[in-house]
């Protein structure tokens, strides 16, 4: 008898797990670059240190082909949420597509104006004439160095924009055939790693550039708002992870992502790059929060230089909704 009401109590609690388990949402994120890049350390964080569990998710990264592909997929239901920049709605939902940024990660921007030490360069001004690196001709830090340029009256006639690549960043101006660079902090970190003295700006200083963003569909908005307020939650937790101790969370990272794991001094830089120069919140603009006028201002450049068409109502941009 003792054995038959054990095994039941035993069953009992196999079946409340296994429903538990079930009960789970299913989330599919779809990242605009490789997923062990450490830009992406708050998602890892809330992944590796169970936040995503604890509101109730069930998390698969995956990869896609870059920012437009990313929105692609969320606008067409094939990834529940993903990532971008939070200008990537400002440039995909005139083009059709119904996403809106849900959450974004720090109130500076992620992109940063940084150039060799040895290139003649004290700030933008300096710019004319120069070699400058960026991720491609449909990317942020592409647009981004345009605001740049245009904040001391320059255009991109005025220097030598090259899209090649970060790998292409990096050792291109680590052979000083690059004077400068529009990208993010682990790019800098990589070129003073080889040796070269480097200067850097944040860009969001002379242009309102915005941090890193988790993109959602309306659809999605609307029928699963659970599943995105989970989410937010713990990605931004990893945010704030990092922010209050980066050397702790470098050491919870690299175990996380075994590709760092022998660098872990390089991550703890990165880390705190990140703390100091992009989670920052703006003012009047708490963790999480997208600011109205910064995208006000983001989108009546990119149409007033001719890098989106038409301007959409700035409120089917975002929603803060979901930021406590």
């Amino acid at each position: 008898m003792k054995h038959t009401i054990l095994n039941t109590v035993a069953a009992a609690a196999l079946a409340l797990s296994a429903g538990a388990a079930s009960a789970a949402d299913k989330v599919t994120y779809l990242f605009p670059a490789p997923d062990f890049l450490p830009a992406f350390a708050p998602f890892q964080l809330a992944k590796g240190k169970g936040y995503f569990e604890a509101n109730g998710l069930d998390v698969t990264f995956q990869v896609g082909k870059g920012g437009a592909d990313v929105a692609t997929q969320v606008a067409l239901g094939n990834a529940e949420l993903g990532g971008g920049i939070g200008d990537t709605p400002i440039i995909v939902r005139a083009n059709g597509l119904e996403i809106r940024g849900v959450a974004l990660l720090g109130g500076r921007g992620l992109t940063q104006l940084a150039w060799r030490e040895d290139a003649g360069i004290s700030g933008p001004a300096d710019l004319k004439g120069k070699s400058i690196g960026v991720l491609s001709f449909q990317d942020t830090t592409y647009y981004n160095l345009l605001g740049v340029l245009a904040s001391v009256g320059l255009t991109k006639n005025d220097v030598d924009i090259q899209a090649v690549g970060p790998g292409g960043i990096i050792q291109l101006t680590i052979a000083g055939k690059l004077d400068a660079m529009s990208g993010v902090p682990e790019w800098i970190a990589a070129i003073e790693a080889a040796g070269v003295a480097m200067d850097q700006q944040p860009v969001d200083s002379v242009f309102p550039a915005m941090a890193q963003a988790i993109i959602a569909s309306d659809k999605t908005i609307a029928e699963k708002p659970e599943v995105v307020q989970g989410f937010v939650d713990a990605v931004l937790q990893g945010v704030r992870d990092i922010s209050a101790d980066p050397k702790a969370a470098a050491e919870e990272y690299v175990k996380l992502v075994p590709q760092h794991s022998e660098n872990l001094a390089g991550i703890e830089a990165i880390m705190r790059a990140y703390a100091e120069l992009i989670y920052p919140e703006g003012e009047n603009q708490p963790l999480g929060a997208f600011s109205e006028e910064r995208i006000k201002a983001v989108q009546a450049f990119y149409v007033d230089n001719g890098l989106v068409r038409t301007a959409v109502p700035v409120d089917e941009l975002y929603t803060n909704e979901f930021i406590k």
